[in-house]
């Protein structure tokens, strides 16, 4: 109590020397978060952890759902941060959070309780190289906001390599294709879309293309009969396109490095 009356006494007698503070309203700080974004990203986490769960009980097909619903929820939630401008720093956090656990370890453990867990040590490594991954993917991520070019990703994004995971899991399991013929295949793959994660390189973003721009009368048409494309068979189409999306960025690469050396 003493203690407290001192330091009451000490500021009353700072204000007595700095008059001018008294003039001067101190803003108070404050300590709330905006809750439209955070929601998605909730959302999202939602989902990557009932897709963890689906996968503990065989339920692989909503389990791959799931994951694809936390795609859809992380895209939308930067986007309704920017345009209700609520960004904040706790945002940004929480949303690497939810991808972690989202698109690097629902994943991994999805597909180790599918498949990988057949092929014993090599299969959970490979488990391991993925979520490894993606925590390296966010935080190069994180640290490069703002230093490289918006129109790519350096590396390919966690969500798609999450998707492309996902898809291959969806679309086996629909179509009930028997994959214990290819453990240690489905292992490489899953353990390169880590690897994927982590290289250097470009895919595009897609984030200069203006949303409330004019189109061409072409691309819509396109968007449309790519819309239903996948509306034919979500699991295999849907896997197929983020298949292409993933394979995009080592042929885009290998066309640059063709390109330079015959130059």
């Amino acid at each position: 109590m003493n203690d407290q009356q001192d330091h009451n006494g000490a500021n009353d007698s700072a204000s007595k020397d700095c008059p001018e503070q008294d003039q001067q309203s101190v803003k108070p700080r404050s300590r709330g978060i905006y809750l439209l974004p955070n929601l998605f990203t909730t959302g999202a986490l939602f989902c990557g952890f009932y897709a963890v769960v689906a996968g503990m009980n065989d339920q692989f097909d909503s389990a791959a759902i799931a994951i694809f619903v936390a795609m859809v929820l992380d895209g939308l939630d930067g986007r309704v941060a920017r345009m209700t401008n609520t960004q904040s720093a706790f945002g940004a956090e929480y949303d690497s959070l939810s991808d972690m656990v989202s698109f690097g370890v629902a994943p991994a453990l999805v597909t180790f309780s599918w498949v990988l867990s057949d092929a014993g040590k090599f299969g959970w490594f490979c488990a391991f190289i993925y979520v490894a991954g993606a925590a390296l993917r966010l935080a190069r991520f994180n640290t490069q906001i703002g230093s490289v070019d918006k129109r790519y990703f350096v590396g390919l994004p966690s969500p798609a390599a999450a998707a492309a995971v996902a898809g291959l899991v969806w679309a086996s399991v629909e179509f009930d294709i028997d994959v214990s013929s290819f453990v240690y295949l489905i292992a490489v793959y899953v353990a390169l879309v880590g690897v994927l994660m982590v290289s250097n390189v470009l895919y595009h973003s897609f984030k200069d293309i203006d949303a409330k721009g004019k189109i061409p009368f072409m691309i819509l048409l396109a968007i449309v009969l790519v819309i239903g494309v996948i509306s034919i068979s979500p699991p295999i189409f849907l896997w197929l396109l983020i298949l292409g999306y993933t394979l995009s960025g080592p042929v885009l690469w290998l066309l640059r490095k063709r390109k330079t050396l015959a130059s």
